[in-house]
């Protein structure tokens, strides 16, 4: 029992910090589709730099993309 308590907390936590992360990361994106110097910061961090055209394109591709958008695929997102 001394044991079992401590490693079912740690289980627990993982998860607990791995949604709440998911959750935050999720946010940050719903941000950035209306924010552009959001995402040209984003951009410079990881090296690169964005023009116009491709700050509209990479907008555009996080709206239309549920994944960013928070929004759910009709029909559940079962992969048959």
């Amino acid at each position: 029992m001394q044991y079992v308590i401590p490693v079912i907390t740690l289980i627990v936590g993982l998860v607990g910090g791995f949604f709440i992360g998911v959750y935050y990361l999720r946010k940050q994106m719903e941000k950035m589709q209306s924010d552009p110097q959001m995402l040209q910061k984003m951009a410079k961090q990881m090296g690169y730099n964005l023009n116009n055209r491709q700050m509209q394109k990479a907008q555009q591709m996080m709206k239309n993309n549920p994944q960013f958008s928070g929004k759910k695929k009709p029909g559940g997102g079962k992969r048959k």
